[in-house]
């Protein structure tokens, strides 16, 4: 192929679990070689190989180990019309990376940035947007508005993805509402484009969702002290917002850190949410 060069070439294995739109019973895992270029994926085996264009995947996630599929500890899913893979590598971290870098780098999406800030509606506007998979930073997107602001989304911060429908622009488009932090505000980027464009985008920004995902039972006090950060409040100004004494809301930032929901900064009484509680604290905000 003209313009081709190799990415990543490594050994692993892979499964078919769709075709032609009926899910494939017997799963079987096929060891063999996996080939990674700018331009196709190549799974080959001693019996011959499937060769999948990049250009025809439409969905891609990454996936840990369950227990139906407890062969492999973690696999990527890869979704190309009506057939979908499982691929699982043994170097999986640079096939994500160079998968994901090669489908997104570059690409022209609209963005509307910070759609929300502290929980609040901004008055922010979409906008032309390029998206860049950071070579440097791992787990990071950099999005560049034709505004010239710049946005850097840390895949580990995402608390929350939503993915819906919304007339855009004159016109019924795919949207993403991803929620981040911006200096240790909790802030939602929303980006749309093409179906194709938000489904890869989402499989990306999801695995920080998935790391940060809500579960965990809360007190009434540490529920408050909670949307009380995630609204904006200063930690030093929380005990006489949500009326408790300074050794009370010590006592919940300590849970709080030792349940990776808080993370302390600079000073013990100084905190700021992670992912996990801005998920927490933007369910609770929602069932108010």
């Amino acid at each position: 192929m003209s313009g081709e060069h190799a990415l990543v070439d490594t050994k692993g294995k892979f499964v078919q679990v769709v075709k032609d739109g009926r899910k494939q019973n017997d799963i079987e895992w096929l060891p063999g070689r996996i080939l990674l270029s700018n331009k196709r994926l190549v799974l080959a085996t001693d019996d011959g190989k499937r060769t999948i264009p990049l250009s025809k995947l439409t969905s891609v996630t990454v996936s840990q180990m369950n227990q139906p599929l407890a062969q492999v500890e973690g696999y990527v899913k890869l979704q190309a019309g009506r057939d979908a893979w499982l691929v699982s590598p043994q170097d999986s971290e640079t096939f994500e990376e160079e998968l994901y870098k090669t489908l997104l780098d570059q690409i022209v999406v609209l963005v509307k940035h910070p759609a929300l800030k502290g929980g609040v509606v901004t008055g922010a506007t979409w906008e032309k947007a390029r998206f860049k998979i950071d070579e440097e930073q791992e787990d990071t997107v950099n999005i560049a508005i034709s505004s010239g602001t710049f946005v850097e989304l840390d895949i580990d911060d995402v608390g929350t993805v939503v993915q819906k429908q919304k007339e855009i622009r004159g016109k019924e488009r795919p949207l993403l509402e991803v929620e981040h932090t911006i200096d240790g505000t909790s802030v939602e980027t929303h980006i749309s484009g093409s179906p194709r464009h938000v489904s890869l985008i989402d499989g990306l920004v999801r695995q920080g969702e998935q790391r940060n995902a809500a579960n965990v039972d809360l007190s009434p006090e540490e529920t408050q002290v909670l949307m009380a950060l995630y609204s904006g409040i200063s930690p030093f100004k929380i005990p006489d917002f949500v009326d408790m004494d300074i050794d009370e809301v010590e006592a919940v930032y300590d849970r709080l850190m030792e349940a990776d929901i808080l993370e302390p900064v600079r000073t013990r009484r100084e905190v700021q949410l992670e992912a996990r509680g801005r998920s927490i604290a933007g369910d609770a905000i929602a069932d108010q």
